[in-house]
């Protein structure tokens, strides 16, 4: 098909902290015969190495007691606060109890890393994409997208950047972010094109019938297309990992100075066989609260080599009266069971930022998503 023009779009997203509500912590009863380690962690191996290296002994001298784990989010993977409590007992000879406190937990965590997606798409006179380019630069966990697209020309490129700062896996990893670029840039593409952003993406999904599936079904059950109160609007975001595909409709409102409030959000999920209806229920609640306090207030800045933020007065988490109301489908299924704690994650962000953009005709390319209007304009 022949050109008819160039859309191109730059995304970033920020640094973001784990905050689970129970900081670190670990208890060690160090000793001649072994050691024993109470420590919430989700990596039991990686603990008993790290234990069995700094306390010089061997693997099977070291028990491991895996306590309930209060939030971990992948930041439990980490064996920084299992080794400070082995060195303090080596230091007072006995045994230790360590807490972080929360400023320590944000000062010191292994963050997602920041990241930037530059998107360039050639489209025919009807607005279809002909061409995609796309190149994420970011340290290697913010790397790597999944675009489920019929596009005749693709093609991605990775710049990993390494700034020096510390990070790790959180929940949904790069997916957390890289949806937000694809999606949001998908709709974009749409507006462009002058056609209904779920039209359009289902007449771009023929080969990709789970991702069909779950756009429709969420559609369905959020009336999209049906009237909404004077000064909302839906926007809509699919995406695939970790062995699930899940849609979101978010319906938001903005406010005449630019607050963003969350009023729905309806999420389908397919997860394949479904062992435990109640289970993937939860984790797709969670990951969408987990998922919209990043939309809109998640961010770590840094000067001097030092987080900034210090709590939840200046990292906030979303509250209950935020909360908006939260709707899921299961997609039955007979497939091989997949991933249900964190595919729910990253459809969240860019749902929420393209209802914005039916909202207010602001379209935001920046996590998070603080307000529909730029600083200045607040003043006026």
């Amino acid at each position: 098909r022949k050109t008819s023009r160039i859309i191109e779009a730059r995304y970033e997203t920020p640094y973001l902290a784990h905050v689970p509500l129970e900081p670190g912590n670990c208890s060690v009863r160090l000793g001649a015969e072994g050691c024993d380690v109470w420590v919430p962690t989700q990596d039991q191996s990686g603990a008993r190495e790290t234990v069995a290296e700094l306390a010089g002994l061997p693997q099977d001298a070291v028990r491991i007691h895996t306590t309930f784990v209060g939030g971990g989010f992948g930041r439990r993977l980490e064996q920084d606060v299992v080794a400070e409590a082995v060195e303090v007992a080596k230091a007072v000879g006995g045994s230790v109890h360590l807490v972080w406190s929360l400023n320590d937990e944000i000062a010191h965590d292994f963050y997602r890393p920041a990241n930037m997606n530059l998107l360039r798409a050639a489209v025919d006179a009807q607005g279809n994409p002909t061409a995609w380019f796309q190149r994420t630069a970011g340290p290697t966990l913010s790397l790597g997208s999944d675009i489920p697209y019929a596009i005749p020309h693709l093609r991605e490129e990775q710049v990993e950047v390494n700034p020096g700062i510390p990070t790790g896996a959180w929940r949904s990893v790069a997916a957390s972010q890289n949806a937000f670029a694809v999606e949001c840039f998908v709709d974009e593409l749409a507006h462009a094109a002058g056609v209904d952003p779920l039209e359009y993406r289902l007449r771009l999904l023929a080969g990709a019938p789970r991702h069909r599936a779950v756009l429709e079904a969420a559609a369905e059950r959020a009336g999209w297309g049906a009237p909404l109160s004077t000064g909302r609007a839906r926007g809509v975001a699919v995406y695939r990992s970790y062995g699930g595909w899940v849609a979101e409709v978010a319906e938001v409102s903005v406010a005449a100075l630019g607050a963003v409030q969350v009023h729905r959000i309806v999420c389908a999920a397919d997860c394949g066989t479904v062992v435990n209806p109640d289970g993937v229920i939860a984790q797709m609640e969670g990951s969408v609260v987990f998922g919209l306090t990043a939309a809109l207030k998640g961010e770590i800045t840094f000067e001097a080599g030092r987080a900034m933020q210090h709590g939840f007065d200046d990292y906030p988490l979303l509250t209950f009266a935020e909360t908006p109301d939260i709707e899921v489908v299961l997609m039955p299924s007979r497939a091989v069971p997949g991933g249900a704690g964190e595919p729910g994650v990253p459809p969240v962000a860019p749902a929420v930022a393209n209802a914005i953009f039916a909202a207010s005709g602001r379209r935001l390319r920046r996590l998070p998503l603080h307000d529909a209007v730029r600083p200045f304009e607040r003043m006026r």
